[in-house]
């Protein structure tokens, strides 16, 4: 049995009992809603398209953009064999026998495309199966991912394809293909008497974050919804509005909001991204959003308490030093009390790091020193400030010399304490934010006094 496999023929399309988002699927660029970056009249992938030069090509975008549909449009339109592969399905011996099929048919004068689904969950062997039939132009492969292909595609696979970044779709083109679902007795909902308004059609919209397919989704259960109360109350069937898809009705469809996140992938780093980008530029509202986005699509509230404390040290440090026990406090609240109560708590120690003084002093002065201790020679520690628990090793100089500060009036002494090659090296320099103003003068006086023993010292000597 052959394993290429014919696209949907228009009646195939029609098929009722194919889920919606499937009937709707656009079958010519003509249908297609979305990405004009990219397949509007004169860009980039439509002009490859249409003059059947393209070669092969990644398409990254979150769920329900498009990938799938542009892959079978472009088969259709070149004329190729169409193979529709699932990297959560297929192994290395389905993938052998595909390209072996492919490469038949190439000698019979049939182009192949392989379009591979969720392509990053291939391996790495997976995806190295590939690339000879890539070089040889025995396929066109089109790969889709909702990861960054940079850090999920083999280098060798993505050197040999072409990138295209594909967008969500914005509310009024979500409210258009469910309105064409509406209308379209053929492929649609066929119900010429099903309504909704257009505020109920963008609030599916707005509750399904860009994904068209979800949307699709909603709008199916909502029309079922709507027949299921007829069928129950036939005697309301003809009634002015029981036809209508109402707001009650979506909200029954939508159970819960739809957000666009994976905790394992890029849109994780990016949301906890913006959360500490917000948090650093002290801009609470912000802050808090990028908080309730994370909280409210499932993130692990420790994980975020985790990086509250790291921004309270990174961004604020001593310039607030109270904005660390803070965090401390709402790790431990959210540990506590768990969720949903604990969402409070992050939320609080969020607002205070937005609104803290910000110093990143500390940040740097670490970095620094960890730039010494990789680039400059670990050079021993002075003997004066050894300890000296044998009497060979006091005989050997250790301590000898150490001043006790708590001895002196100024409490600093006239000592080096850095080894000899960074001598006089300067770390921590604080700012004028906060409290660390006032280390900043203290940090000015402790020079001074420093500076008066030095010069006592030197005289001693020279008397």
């Amino acid at each position: 049995m052959s394993l290429f496999q014919p696209i949907p023929s228009p009646s195939d399309a029609a098929d009722p009992t194919r889920p919606l988002a499937d009937r709707m699927r656009p079958r010519t660029l003509e249908e297609f809603v979305g990405q004009e970056q990219l397949i509007g009249p004169g860009r980039p992938l439509r002009v490859q398209i249409e003059r059947d030069d393209m070669g092969s090509l990644i398409f990254w975008g979150p769920p329900g953009t498009g990938k799938t549909t542009l892959a079978k449009i472009i088969a259709k339109m070149t004329k190729a064999e169409f193979i529709e592969f699932s990297a959560v399905l297929s192994g290395i011996k389905e993938i052998k026998q595909v390209m072996a099929d492919a490469e038949r048919a190439r000698q019979y004068g049939t182009r192949t495309i392989v379009f591979i689904d969720e392509i990053h969950r291939f391996n790495k062997a997976q995806q190295d199966a590939f690339l000879p039939h890539v070089e040889k132009g025995n396929i066109r492969l089109i790969g889709a991912t909702t990861e960054n292909p940079s850090f999920e595609i083999n280098s060798a696979l993505l050197s040999r394809t072409r990138v295209y970044v594909l967008q969500p779709l914005p509310e009024e083109q979500i409210v258009l293909l469910l309105r064409r679902a509406l209308a379209d007795r053929e492929r649609g909902l066929g119900d010429p008497n099903l309504n909704a308004s257009d505020d109920v059609l963008r609030k599916i919209a707005s509750y399904t974050s860009g994904d068209a397919r979800n949307a699709y989704n909603v709008l199916e259960v909502a029309a079922r919804l709507v027949r299921s109360h007829l069928l129950a109350n036939p005697g309301k069937s003809g009634a002015p509005g029981s036809n209508e898809i109402t707001d009650e009705i979506i909200r029954d469809a939508l159970q819960k909001r739809i957000l666009l996140y994976d905790k394992a992938g890029e849109e994780h780093y990016n949301l906890i991204s913006a959360l500490h980008k917000s948090v650093r530029n002290s801009d609470p509202d912000a802050a808090l959003y990028w908080l309730g986005r994370m909280l409210e699509a499932g993130e692990d509230p420790l994980y975020i308490a985790r990086r509250l404390v790291r921004m309270s040290v990174e961004d604020i440090g001593l310039a607030d030093p109270n904005a660390l026990s803070l965090c401390l406090a709402a790790r431990d609240a959210v540990d506590f009390i768990g969720m949903p109560e604990g969402n409070l708590a992050l939320a609080q120690a969020v607002i205070y790091l937005s609104m803290a003084p910000k110093s990143n002093a500390l940040y740097a002065a670490y970095g620094n020193v960890q730039q010494d201790v990789e680039q400059t020679a670990a050079d021993p520690v002075p003997l004066h400030l050894r300890n000296a628990p044998t009497g060979l090793m006091k005989k050997l100089g250790y301590g000898k010399g150490y001043q006790y500060a708590h001895e002196l009036e100024s409490k600093v002494a006239d000592m080096q304490c850095l080894p000899d090659n960074l001598r006089d090296r300067v770390y921590y320099q604080p700012t004028q934010e906060g409290l660390e103003k006032r280390i900043r003068d203290r940090l000015e006086e402790i020079k001074r006094q420093r500076s008066q023993a030095h010069l006592h010292s030197s005289q001693r000597k020279e008397s």
